[in-house]
């Protein structure tokens, strides 16, 4: 089904040859059709994105509320923040980023390896409800790890391994699907470069996991085990997650309307360089020990330097081509919400990374507005692909002002963590262990648990808006130009 008066494209089921690269100056970016075969498995994983928002909700609620001002007093604050952290942490960034990658990588791979696809999804979800279960049967210690925080618990750490499992195959699948590269330079080709990129970034981040996991010293335990085990693959894994982000940049663009100034060869170029980065993952495991500093230093550097220099250009280009465009349908506002919101939190979260100073709550103040704005512009993907796994395009007052709503809740989140951070308020504790001695300090970690709340409000709408579009399905999966 073909609505050629929405310039709004999102793909659907429509088979045939690709149009020719535009002859001007940029491109429109999409992804191309949607195999009916993976329609299912597409279902599936955004499923399993939807469900780990859903159970970072409530733990977020639990997580702000010990962390604010007298509100924190009715409650058991170290342990339970701790523990409401790990699951909070795990299942909106972790889970629902894996489940957003399965969801792109299978939609919009090629059929190759589809054996692979069905367990990959199974036994990341099953991975995912172990890991969930954990605080209520077997709860452990809670181990603040970067990038991974766990429960040192048999149940907890058994959850995340099976989820590993289950994300390796998804990984794997998703590299021997992935379409051939360099047979086309339109901005399906491009996108599709930026998407198999990611795949490989997160081959690499398991792979600096599974290596830290075979040489760390036996000596290790506790947080200094975990922190060492993760770091490597976390760093690597950052580049997934920018990749991702900015491929669904230019294909909310395009959805809206825009024409990035971008074209694409260069485009390909920005990805080669955001993916360039992560290549120091395995040369940081070769020159020096995964326990080192210099380990530590040299991801450190790779991260900070790697994808910088392409978010830069994509997010200006993508700014200016939105701006320049008219919206010819009610269904491209939440995109075009969803996109905007994402570059400005993203681009806050950097901001405040220059200024870091010491451990403080400036730390988490950067990147939530890192991680929110990745967030944000998967939100705006789950927006625009509904209609292609055969649900209603969300589109209304709710549907547009939620990326907003969410996206000024965490702005508010993070300045309130920034105003805590120049008092020299910690991060990863609460309650009276925050020991907040003046009246700023209150202020400003009241600020962040106003935002917080704002946010919590503005992630559960989405969710709302994202479940009503599946329980109202269209006629059919659909392609509309």
């Amino acid at each position: 089904m073909s609505m050629s008066a929405n310039p709004c494209h999102v793909p659907g089921l429509q088979s045939g040859p690709a149009a020719p690269p535009p002859a001007r100056l940029g491109a429109d970016y999409q992804l191309g059709a949607v195999g009916e075969s993976r329609l299912a498995l597409g279902r599936g994983w955004l499923g399993l994105g939807l469900a780990a928002l859903i159970g970072s909700g409530v733990f977020s609620v639990l997580l702000v509320a010990s962390r604010t001002p007298v509100v924190n007093q009715w409650l058991p604050a170290a342990d339970f923040f701790r523990i409401a952290l790990v699951l909070h942490v795990d299942l909106s960034v972790l889970v629902w980023f894996v489940a957003m990658a399965g969801l792109l990588w299978s939609l919009y791979g090629t059929a190759r390896a589809q054996w692979m696809a069905w367990p990959g999804l199974w036994i990341t979800a099953a991975g995912t409800l172990v890991m969930a279960l954990a605080p209520f049967l077997d709860p452990g210690e809670p181990i603040m790890a970067n990038y991974i925080p766990v429960l040192e618990s048999p149940l907890f750490l058994s959850g995340l391994a099976v989820f590993g499992l289950g994300a390796a195959l998804l990984v794997l699948r998703s590299l021997l699907a992935a379409p051939r590269l360099g047979v086309r330079y339109d901005g399906r080709g491009a996108l599709a470069f930026g998407l198999s990129a990611a795949a490989v970034a997160a081959a690499v981040g398991l792979l600096g996991f599974a290596w830290s996991w075979v040489v760390l010293p036996t000596a290790l335990h506790g947080k200094a085990y975990y922190e060492v085990l993760f770091w490597g693959g976390g760093h690597a894994l950052q580049f997934t997650w920018t990749l991702l982000m900015l491929v669904a940049w230019l294909w909310l663009a395009s959805a809206c309307g825009a024409r990035s100034a971008l074209t694409p060869r260069v485009t390909v170029m920005m990805f080669s360089l955001a993916l360039a980065g992560v290549f120091v993952t395995p040369y940081a495991y070769l020159a020096h020990h995964v326990a080192s500093v210099e380990h530590r230093d040299v991801l450190t550097w790779a991260m900070r330097l790697g994808g910088g220099p392409a978010i830069l250009p994509i997010g200006l280009s993508v700014v200016y081509g939105v701006a320049a465009a008219r919206l010819g349908s009610p269904e491209q506002r939440p995109l075009r919400a969803a996109l905007l919101a994402s570059v400005l939190v993203f681009a806050a979260g950097g901001a405040i990374g220059i200024f870091i100073d010491g451990s403080n709550v400036r730390i988490p103040a950067h990147y939530h507005g890192c991680i929110v704005g990745v967030t944000l512009a998967l939100m705006g993907v789950v927006y625009r692909v509904l209609p292609a796994l055969g649900y209603r395009a969300p589109s209304g007052r709710m549907a547009t002002w939620q990326p907003w709503l969410y996206g000024v809740g965490q702005l508010i989140h993070i300045a309130g963590l920034v105003w805590s951070g120049g008092y020299g308020v910690q991060r990863k504790v609460a309650g009276a262990e925050q020991v907040l001695r003046s009246t700023g300090e209150v202020v400003g970690m009241g600020m962040m648990g106003l935002g917080g709340l704002i946010a919590i409000v503005g992630g559960l709408l989405f969710v709302v808006v994202a479940v009503r579009a599946i329980f109202q399905p269209a006629a059919g999966p659909r392609e509309i130009q």
